[in-house]
């Protein structure tokens, strides 16, 4: 099978455990770490799936490597090479095809519930859960790409997970992460939030975060699995 490419845009905005959920059913990656200036391939022809991770830029800065992103993605749409995006990723996505990536209303940090919409498609991409605790670090959203579903949302942003056709995944929300990664990311909390001693109700503070890992990261792992074994019955091989 050909590798998929996970293009990182941030150090500490790693694979995590989608990597792990890859090596467990013995699916060959690559990384393409744009953090260290890696060239983002012309073509997805090499791979057998596309992956973007998080990062702390937006979409709409003018950075050199964003146009490259987007083209990649649209062709991978194009060819039904399957695309998954995390947080900037799934932002990256809507850009590419079309969509606008604006302020959300609030920022969201911290463990949130998403709920799934009433839809066949988060049945079939989500199964019967009425809902579960994810991680989220954002402070923009994405809007629906033509002919995409929305299959989550949440109290503070509207569009959490959409899928396109069978083999598409874009997420505002974090699945893919590892207790080392929500504890690397708490130590920039307070420069994230404009008021540490008040953040709104969206925002949790790090010491709840961390006390609520044991729980909510592997019930979030249970709902990563099932999202993750259904994009892979897409990939090229």
């Amino acid at each position: 099978m050909k590798p998929v490419a996970i293009f990182r845009h941030t150090r500490t905005e790693g694979p995590g455990y989608f990597a792990s959920f890859l090596d467990r059913h013995s699916i060959p990656w690559t990384l393409v770490p744009i953090d260290e200036g890696a060239a983002v391939p012309t073509s997805p022809d090499a791979f057998s799936g596309l992956c973007f991770m998080g990062g702390p830029m937006s979409v709409n800065d003018p950075l050199p490597w964003i146009p490259q992103v987007l083209s990649l993605i649209r062709q991978a749409v194009d060819k039904d090479i399957p695309v998954i995006g995390h947080c900037l990723g799934g932002q990256l996505m809507s850009k590419a095809l079309g969509k606008l990536v604006s302020r959300n209303p609030t920022k969201e940090i911290g463990w949130h519930g998403v709920r799934p919409t009433d839809t066949a498609e988060a049945r079939e991409w989500l199964g019967e859960t009425d809902g579960f605790d994810a991680f989220h670090w954002h402070g923009e959203t994405f809007a629906l790409p033509d002919g995409a579903t929305r299959i989550l949302g949440s109290d503070a942003c509207t569009n959490q997970a959409f899928v396109l056709g069978d083999r598409h995944l874009g997420m505002q929300c974090h699945v893919e992460m590892t207790e080392e990664m929500i504890r690397t990311w708490n130590t920039q909390w307070a420069e994230e939030v404009s008021d540490p001693a008040n953040p709104p109700a969206s925002v949790q503070k790090s010491e709840e975060q961390l006390a609520q890992m044991a729980t909510n990261l592997p019930a979030m792992r249970e709902m990563s699995d099932r999202l993750y074994t259904k994009w892979i019955t897409g990939l090229k091989t």
